[in-house]
């Protein structure tokens, strides 16, 4: 089943997340975000040379779209997690999931011929519950703008999920989805470090193994579940992908009591196990359904006819 490869880059994600906690020790948001786009890069021109494949597109607007709502939706993940907790910016940018069912459910509508699947979309509510226990999120009155950031970095990715979804349908592989995404990251980062306050070229200061260790491994990680996260959107099913999304939750969890010994308690043990039963109910679903989504309803370009 396709949409497993999101457990795999759920769990790169969790690792390129430690990683990003250790190095933003050494480095500013603005050079790791450059370098997981350049390395990034690197890696696919590499995989190109190895396996072949070509970086020409004959779609350079969809892919500058979807690379610049993917960087919009990181940067404001990241300035959120300045103003708010971290769990609390964890859950409201997951409620990406909450936002593609919710498109796809306008986008159904606006077809007026697509079905909506409520079994599924009821699986990934289920998983969000456990999230909320998870995490026990909380903000105070005067953080609500910054709450409300979180909350759109959420419905952006949700959008560039589609994005990803519908490059997929039009035959992009995932190298060159992950190569364009990867280039805007390193643009933007580039741009970050020499436009920002105190920002100037990257990397022109002090270094040590452990940092640059540490930015190759991050960024080496993002590359890779990127990749497997372009394919389970672009083969399986996108709410059950987004469902098994959640799981980056529990890799999370577990590296946080490995690394930093964090307990969950009962709440964080009980919120993991919803989070599983959610993916375990999505997965039996959807092949019980035997009904992948196979034509994404674009809710840009869609007319409803008249």
């Amino acid at each position: 089943m396709q949409s497993l490869w999101m457990l795999f880059a759920s769990l790169m994600f969790s690792l390129m997340g430690v990683c990003v906690k250790l190095a933003s020790e050494h480095y500013s948001i603005s050079e790791i975000l450059f370098s997981r786009g350049l390395i990034g890069m690197l890696f696919i021109v590499a995989l190109i040379v190895l396996k072949g494949g070509t970086l020409r597109t004959p779609l350079p607007r969809e892919h500058m779209q979807r690379g610049l709502i993917g960087v919009i939706s990181l940067a404001m993940w990241f300035y959120s997690f300045s103003l708010l907790p971290v769990a609390t910016t964890t859950t409201l940018n997951y409620t990406s999931s909450i936002w593609l069912a919710a498109i796809l459910f306008g986008a159904a509508w606006w077809r007026s011929s697509a079905r909506f699947e409520w079994g599924m979309a009821a699986t990934i509510l289920l998983s969000f519950a456990g999230v909320m226990l998870l995490l026990r999120p909380s903000f105070a009155p005067e953080q609500t703008a910054a709450a409300l950031i979180a909350l759109c970095s959420g419905l952006i990715s949700a959008i560039a999920y589609l994005q990803v979804r519908r490059l997929g349908q039009l035959g992009e592989p995932e190298y060159r989805v992950v190569f364009y995404f990867s280039a805007i990251s390193a643009v933007t980062g580039l741009a970050g470090c020499l436009g920002l306050p105190g920002g100037g070229i990257p990397f022109m200061h002090v270094h040590n193994l452990t940092g640059f260790s540490l930015l190759i491994a991050l960024s080496i990680a993002a590359t890779i579940g990127q990749i497997a996260m372009t394919r389970a959107y672009r083969l399986g099913n996108p709410l059950l992908t987004a469902n098994l999304q959640y799981s980056g939750i529990v890799f999370s969890s577990i590296l946080g009591i490995l690394i930093w010994q964090d307990q969950l308690g009962w709440r964080g043990w009980l919120g993991t196990s919803v989070i599983l039963i959610g993916g375990l109910l999505a997965t039996f679903y959807n092949q019980r359904k035997a009904r992948p989504l196979t034509t994404l309803p674009d809710p840009v370009s869609d007319r409803r006819s008249t």
